[in-house]
């Protein structure tokens, strides 16, 4: 069975901490009824890249804001004044996240960030992955008993540590 569609609104408790620009465009979106899948594909992006526009964590292009301008009934003026500067990424919550599911994000690094380290460690090598040079992207999968699980992609650059 699909899960109900519902449109994600901006959520009061962190409203202050994201640019202004944010309020607007969750609102709008709200407006026009549209998910993050749908403006990401008429912007171009993925829907995880799209939202992250919408939180002030992604750089937004020119291009990104005419589509989103023209999409969303917002005037462009508007959205470069606001948009067009660099992102100040990492100021959307409390650490560690009260939110359910974030906190379960923490929980997963917490209790496997090591493993992964020593995982990829084994296979590359000496390094790290790129959270620069990055994508990711979320589906779904349904497994034999009718169970839906969210399936999550990390793909950043492996950047191995130089010898100095």
């Amino acid at each position: 069975m699909a899960p109900e569609q519902r449109i994600t609104m901006l959520d009061p408790s962190i409203a202050d901490r994201l640019p202004a620009y944010s309020k607007v465009l969750f609102e709008a979106k709200r407006a026009k009824g549209l998910r993050f899948e749908d403006i990401a594909s008429h912007i171009g992006r993925n829907e995880v890249a799209c939202a992250a526009l919408f939180y002030g964590q992604a750089l937004a292009t020119a291009e990104d804001i005419d589509k989103l301008s023209s999409l969303l009934g917002v005037p462009r003026e508007v959205l470069a004044s606001q948009m067009m500067g660099f992102p100040d990424r990492g100021r959307a919550g409390p650490m560690p996240p009260t939110d359910p599911l974030m906190y379960r994000f923490y929980e997963i690094m917490q209790n496997y960030c090591y493993p992964y380290k020593a995982v990829l460690n084994e296979k590359l090598g000496d390094g790290i992955m790129s959270g620069v040079n990055f994508t990711t992207k979320v589906d779904t999968e349904v497994d034999e008993t009718g169970s839906t699980f969210a399936v999550i992609t990390l793909r950043g650059r492996w950047l191995p540590f130089s010898r100095f």
